[in-house]
């Protein structure tokens, strides 16, 4: 874009741009110089006209513009930032060890405003990089990001799939379809490798972008409690945590989940474990489940999709929390364990906690805390950006 509007910042609102945080909110701005129109990049000033930076400018929604880089050196986005970004979230990847390992070939690539690219999200699984647009601005620049994704991963990558059509915001692309931006479906079962466990993966028609990676850690440390117990894994989805309990020893394990397609993939992964006959899978509501069958179990996970979307929510969230978290707290055996989670963006790990407390209490059983989960290293959270923060989670033991 040869002239990009300009979004000249009330005064005194250019701090949190001087911090690096990446939001411009609309009550933010003094006036706009130049045409913009959804998904444009633009560049962001202060009253006095400094460059503080450049980003994609948002029509709608309080939040106006997503800053892709800041300083008076910030330029608009071309075909070497967005190789630059990519290859720096690369090499993040490989420090982590979570590049070119036969035991893990699962991992996000680009985590929003951790990776410095607010709106976009990128899943790598094995050859196949799954890209997701949150704004506009990032599903028009999807050729771009393609052509970059090839010019960092070269031949490493089979293909690149478009996943945005569920997370685009729809008034502004309507037309919106999920497809292939480079290669194309193989027709056949995709199988990927997390810790050296076997799932198959649908990017194509699952949720999110296939797998819900943000769990691998929190995966692994239930495997160290799983021997010899009878596990419970609701909101299953497609048994990540089913299988580590499996293949660790479990006696046996129970998933649960309302999407009958979940449950059919969640079984799917317990027999690539070759446990299945320790394995039993039920498409119920989780509630139901819980209200309608006696069993006790030695360790329950929790795992619910995000109660609350928005802060108006979040009230609603917590009493939501709460009934879950008794009705599973009541389902433990004595010294039984609680892997209880929270992805609701807007909930504080403290109010989960206290929400988890509450349940604790109504559930009449003691209850001490082993630890505190969070998202894995892939999921980075910017110091600037501490909203980034999302996955919360408590390991509870139960007398």
């Amino acid at each position: 874009m040869l002239n990009p509007a300009t979004i000249v910042l009330k005064n005194g609102k250019d701090h949190s741009l001087r911090r690096r945080h990446p939001w411009v909110f609309s009550g933010a701005i003094a006036r706009v110089k130049g045409d913009t129109h959804e998904g444009d990049p633009v560049r962001v000033e202060a009253i006095d006209g400094e460059l503080l930076g450049v980003g994609h400018f948002s029509g709608g929604g309080s939040i106006a513009v997503r800053m892709l880089d800041f300083g008076v050196n910030a330029a608009l986005p071309s075909p070497e930032f967005w190789e630059a970004k990519l290859g720096n979230a690369y090499r993040l990847r490989q420090r982590l060890g979570l590049t070119g390992t036969a035991d893990t070939n699962v991992f996000r690539l680009v985590h929003a405003e951790g990776d410095g690219l607010p709106g976009l999200i990128i899943d790598v699984y094995g050859d196949v990089a799954v890209v997701q647009a949150h704004s506009v601005g990032m599903y028009r620049a999807r050729p771009e990001i393609a052509a970059a994704l090839q010019a960092v991963f070269g031949n490493q990558l089979r293909a690149i799939y478009d996943k945005s059509a569920e997370t685009v915001p729809g008034n502004a692309v309507p037309d919106a379809q999920n497809g292939y931006l480079f290669g194309e479906s193989t027709g056949t079962e995709h199988l990927v490798h997390e810790n050296g466990h076997q799932f198959a993966v649908d990017w194509e028609t699952g949720q999110k972008t296939g797998f819900f990676i943000d769990q691998r850690d929190n995966r692994a440390l239930l495997a160290r409690y799983s021997p010899g117990r009878k596990v419970l894994n609701t909101f299953c989805y497609t048994g990540g945590f089913s299988v580590y309990a499996l293949e660790a020893g479990a006696d046996l394990v129970h998933s649960v989940d309302s999407s009958k397609k979940a449950i059919a993939l969640t079984e799917r992964n317990a027999e690539l474990s070759n446990h299945a006959d320790r394995h039993a899978a039920y498409p119920d509501d989780v509630l139901g489940f819980l209200k309608n069958h006696s069993a006790q179990y030695d360790l329950l996970v929790l795992d619910p999709p995000a109660f609350a979307k928005h802060m108006g929510a979040r009230h609603a969230a917590l009493m939501g929390y709460k009934r879950l978290n008794a009705a599973g707290i009541a389902h433990l055996a004595p010294g039984g364990l609680l892997f209880t989670f929270s992805c609701s963006q807007v909930v504080s790990p403290e109010l989960f906690e206290g929400a988890v407390l509450a349940a604790a209490i109504e559930a009449g059983r003691p209850a001490r805390i082993l630890h505190r989960l969070t998202q894995p290293a892939d999921h980075p959270v910017s110091l600037f950006h501490p909203e980034g923060a999302y996955l919360k989670g408590l390991v509870l033991a139960v007398e």
